[in-house]
């Protein structure tokens, strides 16, 4: 899966991953959901956001852990 709206800049956020080059971090996002927030009330608190961004954290972060494990 492509991720054009998560971006990374080693000068920028200390390279984590962002929402489309903005100071918006993927964990931000993801820690506004966690702390119970409905996509809307981001939405709201984050005018520059769209839809799309909180869609590519969710996606971003399940692909992140979705990874083999193996055992020795």
């Amino acid at each position: 899966m492509e991720f054009h709206r998560i971006t990374y800049n080693p000068a920028q956020c200390g390279g984590k991953p962002c929402i489309r080059g903005m100071r918006i971090r993927v964990k931000d996002v993801l820690d506004l959901f966690a702390a119970g927030l409905s996509s809307n009330q981001i939405l709201d608190d984050f005018p520059d956001l769209e839809q799309e961004d909180l869609n590519a954290a969710l996606q971003y972060a399940a692909n992140e852990i979705d990874h083999p494990v193996l055992l020795g």
